[in-house]
């Protein structure tokens, strides 16, 4: 379950709801309905009598239902704040004779954060692999100082290291989502 599209999803759905009750309890309130719907209770007798009649398996279903949305939205908080999109091992291509072999996502990262935090301009840089094993993205998130070559800095990682992750993973066509920001803060290079 993906938690963003499930997360927009319910968020709809619940707005949709919320949304269609205020409008018919406005348009009852201002007579759209009739002055009887106007004034009248907000919920009716033959309502309130069904519930006194059938009461002793009603209240039970409902309790129910209560527990169904209880279990979905604890679900669905779980979903919202546990949930990642980071990518699991990656199983790389090969002879398999002597076995499986896998590349942690954290490695590569590393490898890549490492290289591009030695070049001159650069004063942070991030790297994470997301999406699914058998077809991961690399994110690239770097923060380079004021006056940076951005153009070369950015043909420098496209040519390095975004290279050697393409060959560590012998994906010539591994996507790669490169965020550049500039930054005028005067502040210490960490490297």
């Amino acid at each position: 379950m993906h938690a963003d599209r499930t997360n927009r999803a319910m968020l709809i759905l619940l707005a949709l709801l919320l949304i269609a009750a205020g409008l018919f309890g406005a348009l009852a309130g201002f007579g759209t309905f009739g002055s009887a719907t106007r004034h009248g209770p907000l919920v009716s007798d033959q309502v309130s009598d069904y519930f006194g009649r059938h009461g002793d398996w009603l209240w039970p279903v409902i309790a129910a239902g209560a527990a169904i949305i209880a279990l979905l939205s604890l679900r669905w908080l779980r979903a919202l704040l546990l949930s990642t999109d980071r990518t699991g091992d990656l199983p790389l291509t090969g002879d398999r004779s002597a076995g499986r072999t896998t590349l942690a996502p954290a490695a590569l990262a590393d490898a890549v954060t490492g290289e591009i935090s030695g070049y001159p301009g650069v004063r942070t840089v991030r790297a994470r692999l997301i999406g699914d094993p058998l077809a991961p993205t690399l994110v690239i998130a770097a923060t380079l100082e004021d006056g940076a070559d951005l153009p070369g800095l950015r043909r420098r990682i496209e040519a390095n290291p975004v290279r050697h992750a393409r060959q560590a993973l012998d994906d010539p066509d591994l996507p790669v989502r490169l965020d550049l920001t500039v930054t005028d803060r005067q502040g210490q290079r960490v490297s």
